[in-house]
């Protein structure tokens, strides 16, 4: 008597692990920085190594560096002051909780941009219906400053938040302006960050200014769409930008890297 066919069992397919999420470039160099603030037993008022000796010992591109100070800046560890260098302003929380804030900041920066685009594009078209007078007054001293702090070759935030703050002030929208209010914190890393790339200064004064001849000639449409490019163009940084091998080691400018290390370097060791 024939036996029965043996039916191959179905392949179970077994589950994987998940790609292991390694910390961004920038991640690093803030632990390293928190390292040597702690080590050094650096605090309030002193000062970190310059950009150019920093970037050398930790064998990472001044870029990277930037990142790495913005995020701290913005945690409040410390302050980065135009040919001043950056000076410590805090040390009191652990390490630990200052790279969960910066990261979990970081996370959340995609949903804050479309939060204050959708905002700041509707105010814009609201002052081109509702600024007074007063209200184009400030728009203009607002750019005055920023052209001021341009020219000096400065990082402009002053004239840039003053720019934003009386446009908003000129939508005469009670609750819009509570709600701007509950972001300016949230959207200072993108602030920081886009004003300290080359060329952003200038490039986010003449956007300021078509907002602002948007507004006084009335035209809402105009004023929304020049707000509108205005954001998507400050809200292109780094930290938004896919890292190639993220968590690799960059090659710092004019450097070539040893193969196989991947890790950077330590500040003064």
């Amino acid at each position: 008597m024939d036996s029965d066919p043996v039916v191959a069992s179905p392949a179970v397919k077994r589950a994987v692990p998940s790609r292991v999420a390694r910390p961004r470039l920038y991640e690093q160099i803030v632990e390293q920085l928190l390292a040597h603030i702690r080590e050094e037993k650096l605090g309030a008022g002193d000062k970190l190594p310059p950009e150019r000796e920093l970037a050398q010992a930790l064998q990472v591109s001044r870029a990277s560096l930037a990142q790495a100070l913005v995020a701290l800046e913005v945690v409040g560890v410390v302050q980065v002051r135009h040919g001043g260098g950056a000076v410590i302003l805090d040390r009191s929380t652990e390490d630990d909780a200052l790279l969960s804030a910066v990261r979990e900041h970081q996370n959340s920066l995609p949903d804050i941009i479309d939060a204050r685009s959708a905002l700041e594009a509707k105010l814009a078209a609201l002052a081109a219906r509702r600024a007074t007078p007063e209200d184009l007054r400030a728009i203009d001293e607002a750019l005055e400053l920023m052209e001021r702090q341009v020219a000096a070759g400065e990082r402009p935030l002053e004239g840039d938040r003053a720019f934003h703050a009386a446009v908003t002030t000129a939508g005469h929208s009670r609750v819009l302006a509570r709600l701007m209010a509950e972001i300016s914190e949230l959207i200072l890393e993108t602030r920081i960050e886009s004003l300290s790339q080359p060329g952003r200064p200038e490039e986010s004064l003449e956007q300021h200014r078509a907002v602002a001849t948007a507004i006084r000639e009335q035209d809402p449409l105009a004023a929304s769409l020049a707000m509108t490019r205005h954001i998507a163009t400050v809200s292109d940084v780094a930290f938004l930008r896919p890292e190639d091998g993220a968590g690799g080691r960059e090659e710092p400018a004019g450097r070539k890297e040893p193969a196989g290390r991947n890790e950077p370097g330590s500040v003064g060791r």
